[in-house]
């Protein structure tokens, strides 16, 4: 056993119990641990997020450069379109990035209380036709 192991991402918010409900809808998971200032869930995939109370947190606000990216998030899906409509739907919205097209397609987005998470679309793992 490593002595040290990757533990889980935490992202502090003024109200972890919201934040919580939103990734909990978004990455059909469950709540594994909860207390008066934390709440920890795990995605149906295993990936483990908690999100701790800090009354005072200020989002990050990218993509503008004060209290610019800290860190985010990104997740894996297979249709961009239906992604964004879920996550329109729980709260999140989407940000207008505007940054030049790369080798993935992606989308980026805030949460309820401002983080900012990419969408990205998987590569096919078949072989080309033709």
């Amino acid at each position: 056993m490593a002595l040290v192991q990757a533990g889980v991402v935490v992202l502090d918010c003024a109200e972890p119990e919201k934040l919580a409900a939103f990734y909990t809808e978004l990455l059909d998971a469950e709540e594994t641990d909860a207390s008066a200032n934390r709440v920890e869930i795990r995605g149906a995939d295993g990936t483990r997020l908690a999100f701790r109370r800090d009354v005072n947190a200020t989002p990050p606000s990218w993509p503008r450069p004060e209290n610019s990216l800290q860190a985010h998030l990104d997740f894996l899906v297979d249709d961009l379109d239906e992604a964004e409509r879920k996550v329109v739907s729980l709260g999140g919205r989407p940000l207008d990035a505007k940054e030049p097209g790369g080798a993935f397609e992606e989308r980026g987005y805030a949460d309820p209380a401002g983080h900012s998470f990419t969408v990205r679309r998987l590569r096919s793992t078949a072989p080309k036709q033709g």
